[in-house]
């Protein structure tokens, strides 16, 4: 991984073979000290781990595929739990046929190369367990 702080609030990021995006990200935003930021990315990724929240279960169900995989996209947010870094990130993520696939990332281990903007936003925002739900909500 290597990455470039272009201004004061963007930095670009790109991610090499084998390497997986969460991991590489929360090691950005922990050294970068990145309190709240918008996440975006493509690029090609050979295994993914995805799920779909379900909401009465409070759990979410994981798919992993592997195999060969545009990054469509990557979309989210880094912000803090705990006042640590905490990464909320969706992926979408296009097979061989041209068949897409999307959720929540879990884990994403790049083929190829991906190319990801974070763009840093002024503040921070911590989380909470909402009890309704049992997903980590934005406290205001």
């Amino acid at each position: 991984m290597e990455y470039k702080n272009i201004d004061s609030q963007h930095l670009l990021v790109r991610l090499d073979p084998n390497e997986e995006i969460v991991t590489a990200l929360m090691q950005v935003a922990e050294k970068e000290k990145i309190g709240l930021a918008m996440v975006q990315g493509l690029g090609a990724v050979k295994k993914v781990v995805m799920g779909v929240y379900n909401v009465p279960a409070q759990h979410y169900q994981a798919n992993t595929l592997e195999g060969a995989f545009e990054m469509l996209s990557l979309t989210g947010t880094i912000d803090t739990m705990a006042n640590k870094p905490y990464s909320h990130f969706h992926i979408t993520v296009g097979d061989e046929h041209g068949a897409a696939h999307g959720g929540h990332l879990n884990e994403a281990v790049i083929s190829a190369t991906a190319e990801i903007i974070i763009t840093k936003l002024s503040g921070t925002i911590d989380r909470r367990k909402s009890i309704e739900t049992g997903l980590n909500i934005w406290k205001f």
